[in-house]
């Protein structure tokens, strides 16, 4: 449950990262692009939109597939995994 919980919380702040430069204001209820008028390191900023996307995309897998077969109810973990990712703002 460790590995599920750090996969889903870095592909959050990943997919957190990348709104912060593809969605607009309104759909993110604050002003986006301050992430990169700050400096901060982000994935985008350091491995680019495509690549942040794809290991976002990679870390949901991994928490995927590290759900224990003793868990009675995977299908909550398994969206809320996905909703790291697919998540509008």
């Amino acid at each position: 449950m460790a590995r599920y919980g750090e996969a889903v919380g870095l592909a959050f702040q990943i997919a957190d990262d990348v709104l912060d430069l593809t969605a607009t204001a309104e759909a993110l209820g604050k002003t986006p692009g301050k992430d990169e008028r700050s400096g901060k390191a982000t994935y985008p900023a350091l491995l680019g939109l495509d690549a942040s996307r794809r290991e976002a995309k990679r870390l949901v897998d991994l928490a995927l597939a590290s759900i224990p077969a003793t868990v009675a109810e995977p299908t909550v973990l398994d969206a809320l995994a996905r909703y790291a990712i697919d998540r509008e703002h």
